[in-house]
């Protein structure tokens, strides 16, 4: 034990904690380390990153929260030379920035500056308030673009999982990001915009019961199928970081890709749903009526199968309905199939079977109309 903790340690300073992430574990030593850059940025050179796109900020879904107040407190923050906590960037593999932890006071500067707010709420220097931008004196200007903030950058060749770990972990807010969320800041690119664009897909929505959709839950159930779809030869559990890695992957992925997966995405979603209806993602009883609660692994199963089914009866439509159900709900009963969509969902082999297991069901399916 004492060799293995001293080769691990040649190889790696500092060691990694025996309680990390079981995901990170899965990562070679070597690439677990953080590589950073520290630099002091004046609040001048900020706003100008951020006009010529050189600095981003990615969208969440929160949008902009600071109140007038905070944001005016910030400003006299710089003025009085109060010290500002870190921001942290991430670089992209175009060595633009993107900011990871910060928003709301990377906002706050950039809105005022831009004319955005007048001051309220100020306690050090009350006579400026009712003062923006534009009515400030011109030295009080200059020297809030001359301060500096200390920007601390994840630079690009750090391990997209560690990236990850490292934006749950700065993630300290009021409500904090889910999953989805990070991914869509971390991984933005075209794919990730298609998500949003195919959850509005309103046969899609009636079928996985999602109606009002707040914290990109029905993103990721359309990532989950892409990540299925086309890379499951590599899925190793947990699930959540198989969808890290994929969209980490694919977030430069073209525009001609996305929307040929795109427009598969939606003849699939037209096939479960004239093939099974209301039943669609549901376990269901003899009357064909009973139906329970969305299934998200019964979803892997019904939308990888009919998506990569060749059965040509299945892809024109020329079987009766009725009777595919039934056979839909043979295969549920099957106890190896029920067992793969009910208990240990994400295990590498529970996903293998109950998508191998549909689609034979698929494919061999001869009962024409």
């Amino acid at each position: 034990m004492v060799e293995t903790q001293k080769a691990l340690a040649d190889r790696l300073f500092p060691a990694i904690k025996a309680e990390e992430e079981v995901e990170l574990r899965n990562i070679p030593p070597e690439q677990r380390r953080l590589h950073t850059e520290t630099a002091d940025l004046t609040v001048s050179s900020i706003h100008h990153y951020l006009a010529n796109g050189k600095l981003s900020i990615p969208e969440f879904q929160r949008g902009y929260v600071w109140t007038r107040t905070q944001a005016s407190r910030l400003i006299e923050s710089l003025i009085i030379q109060c010290p500002i906590p870190v921001v942290y960037f991430s670089q992209e593999p175009n060595n633009n920035l993107m900011v990871i932890d910060g928003n709301q006071r990377i906002l706050s500067i950039n809105l005022f500056i831009n004319d955005g707010f007048s001051l309220e709420g100020l306690t050090a220097y009350p006579e400026l308030n009712g003062e923006s931008w534009s009515t400030l004196d011109p030295r009080f200007r200059d020297h809030i673009l001359n301060r500096t903030l200390r920007c601390i950058t994840i630079l690009k060749d750090t391990h997209p999982q560690i990236k990850f770990d490292v934006f749950e972990r700065l993630n300290t807010g009021s409500v904090q990001l889910n999953a989805q969320e990070l991914r869509h800041g971390i991984n933005h690119g075209l794919l990730i915009d298609q998500l949003d664009e195919l959850t509005k897909n309103e046969k899609w929505k009636k079928a996985v019961g999602i109606r009002i959709d707040k914290r990109m839950k029905g993103a990721e159930l359309v990532l989950r199928y892409f990540a299925l779809r086309y890379s499951r030869d590599t899925y190793a559990k947990p699930l959540s970081s198989f969808l890290d890695q994929f969209s980490s992957a694919n977030k430069s992925l073209d525009e001609a890709t996305v929307k040929s997966w795109s427009a598969e995405f939606n003849a699939t979603v037209d096939r479960v749903e004239h093939a099974l209806g209301k039943l669609s993602f549901r376990l269901f009883e003899d009357d064909l009526q009973t139906v329970t609660a969305f299934n998200s692994a019964l979803y892997d199963a019904e939308m990888i199968a009919f998506a990569e089914t060749t059965n040509a009866i299945i892809l024109n439509r020329t079987y009766n309905v009725d009777e595919l159900r039934l056979e839909t709900l043979n295969l549920i009963r099957d106890e190896r199939f029920a067992n793969s969509i009910r208990r240990a969902t994400s295990d590498e082999l529970s996903v293998a079977h109950r998508i191998s297991a549909f689609k034979e069901m698929l494919d061999n399916y001869q009962n024409g109309i």
